[in-house]
């Protein structure tokens, strides 16, 4: 109990505690709602990690090299690279599926390993920071700053922009033409096609906006916390944001308490440490019995 008491408190007992945690819950729950997204489809996305990449590189390039702007332009405008980055990175495996019939699984997998390689080529090299003396890339214009909401803490503009995509993204599903294809298809796909349904179009806009959300998260590290690109910048934020998605039933609204519970056992995790002497790898095999429970229950729902 006592434990579980440090990583609670951790978490959630203090303004910057409270703050850490949704730094962290910021980009699970981004990368988490363009999952949700595919995973209505039935689109198997497991390249969340490589199109947060792709936004992050997207949104780098346009903080540091375009020059001269006012924030109220710059700041949009590299949020936005950041979203265009993933759309494109996710329209390319959406494309092989519908055109191609190539498996997704495959594609997304090994399409992270590309992007990830890319982004330290492009650290080490061309964008490396030379004055810095190490391997990062230059520090974004203060014009392409995520804003800090809450004074002394990391708390930054990207959370609010999260939560309210959550409520878009809510919208998407229930309450629009796109959002009923994307249910039809995912529930019976030779339905859809009998209905009228465009599975093929379908499948790649849902992965353009499955990518953009992930390419937010991206862009949300790279211009609200790290403030340049760095190697690693997300630590596998990517591959937990499947385990959210299906924590949270594929509803956005459940996504969004999952994300902070994921992002909760990660910050505190070394309060857990400190305070009973439980190894921080304890945080992982709770993390990993979940997502083992959870991706047990939706597979055995989707196959009922």
């Amino acid at each position: 109990m006592q434990a579980y008491g440090a990583l609670v408190y951790s978490a959630f007992g203090s303004v910057n505690g409270f703050a850490e945690t949704m730094v962290k819950a910021c980009p699970l729950l981004l990368a988490g709602l363009g999952v949700t997204v595919a995973f209505r489809a039935r689109f198997w996305n497991i390249g969340a990690e490589g199109q947060i990449y792709a936004g992050g590189i997207m949104a780098a390039v346009v903080g540091i090299y375009i020059t001269g702007l006012p924030a109220v332009v710059h700041l949009p405008l590299t949020v936005l690279a950041g979203a265009v980055g993933g759309a494109l990175w996710g329209l390319v495996p959406g494309y092989l599926k519908a055109r191609l019939k190539v498996n997704e699984v495959i594609t997304t997998l090994m399409l992270n390993y590309v992007i990830i390689l890319l982004a330290g080529y492009l650290i080490h090299g061309p964008m490396r920071d030379r004055a810095s003396g190490i391997t990062i890339s230059p520090q974004l214009l203060q014009t392409a700053w995520l804003p800090t909401v809450i004074p002394r803490t990391r708390f930054h503009a990207g959370i609010l922009l999260a939560l309210a995509l959550a409520v878009v993204v809510y919208w998407l599903l229930e309450r629009t033409v796109l959002g009923f294809q994307i249910r039809t298809v995912g529930e019976n796909e030779r339905a859809a096609r009998v209905a009228g349904v465009r599975v093929g179009r379908t499948i790649i806009l849902t992965m353009i906006v499955s990518g953009a959300l992930a390419g937010l998260a991206g862009a949300a590290e790279v211009a609200g916390l790290q403030h340049r690109l760095v190697d690693e910048f997300s630590p596998g934020y990517g591959f937990l944001a499947v385990a959210v998605a299906l924590l949270g039933n594929l509803h956005p609204i459940g996504v969004v308490f999952a994300s902070v519970l994921f992002a909760a056992l990660l910050n505190g995790a070394d309060a857990m440490q400190r305070a009973a002497s439980v190894p921080v790898p304890v945080i992982f095999v709770i993390e990993g019995l979940v997502i083992v429970l959870v991706s047990a229950r939706f597979f055995r729902q989707r196959s009922g």
